[in-house]
């Protein structure tokens, strides 16, 4: 495991970069924070391949890895199982799919999006109970499991939001500009359309909560109500509190993409996967 352990920090309005090398000849990460900052904890090694998605389930990180380009049917992705110390405990723990993506669990399934298949996993052995084709798919994404065990998931090629429900699937919501990310919240559901976090309440109406962020917008975590973690497939992390998005974890120049995140409330805990350099990266939030 390679540890890198760096802090990024500022205050309000003040602009903080490193040029500082690490020890394999990368730039440090770059910030701009306000009340929130990101302290790098740990890496994982890099074989986990094209890392896309990271749950934190029970103590364990569940990790969709594409293996490959994120749109071929090609049968080499899968799901691995990594520690909260960045130790993986099984890179092969599912195979068999494609470009998996987004994850969401409920009653002992893990539920993970592969293109155009919704596909459901015994989450006690790791077999794949089956795999459920969803019309007019081109590009299935995030998944967010609702208090009520409903499940939503993306589509970011068709813009529509479906869900599956009593065995069903159903659209949600669509017209959407590229959604991305999703996050079911107590009074309504999140996502990301390029740039901007959006909230739909159960009377379908929407409401821009921040914009202006780089316009791959991919994983939405919560920290709290009304205060989020945004993460844009480019390379960046924002928080997002009263309206504002606030650039906390700027990975580009070093090429370091950030995509679907993970988070752990408790610890306060940020699980950055970031799928061409095939690790996982830790990070405190404070």
């Amino acid at each position: 495991m390679n540890i890198k352990p760096f802090i990024l920090l500022a205050s309000l309005g003040l602009l903080a970069s490193c040029d500082t090398k690490n020890d394999e000849g990368d730039g440090m990460d770059s910030t701009t924070v306000a009340e929130a900052s990101l302290e790098q904890i740990w890496a994982t090694d890099t074989t986990l391949m094209t890392p896309e998605s990271v749950l934190l389930n029970d103590g364990t990180l569940y990790v969709s890895l594409i293996d490959g380009q994120g749109g071929d049917k090609d049968g080499k992705g899968g799901v691995a199982k990594v520690g909260t110390d960045g130790q993986i405990i099984d890179a092969n723990w599912v195979t068999g799919l494609s470009a998996p993506k987004g994850m969401g669990i409920t009653d002992g399934n893990l539920y993970v999006t592969d293109l155009t298949e919704l596909v459901q996993i015994d989450l006690a052995t790791g077999k794949i109970v089956k795999k459920m084709a969803v019309d007019g798919a081109a590009g299935l994404n995030d998944v967010s499991v609702g208090s009520d065990g409903t499940i939503y998931f993306s589509d970011k090629n068709t813009g529509k939001i479906h869900t599956l429900k009593d065995g069903a699937v159903a659209t949600y919501h669509e017209g959407i500009d590229n959604p991305n990310g999703v996050l079911a919240v107590s009074d309504g559901l999140l996502y990301t359309e390029s740039g901007k976090l959006q909230k739909i309440d159960a009377q379908k109406n929407v409401t821009t909560l921040a914009e202006g962020m780089d316009k791959s917008t991919d994983g939405i975590e919560e920290v709290s109500p009304g205060e989020y973690l945004v993460s844009c497939w480019a390379g960046e992390v924002y928080h997002v509190k009263d309206g504002t998005a606030t650039k906390l974890l700027d990975t580009k120049d070093i090429q370091s993409n950030t995509a679907d995140i993970g988070y752990d409330a408790a610890k306060k805990i940020v699980y950055v996967p970031t799928f061409f350099k095939n690790k996982v990266v830790a990070y405190q939030l404070k």
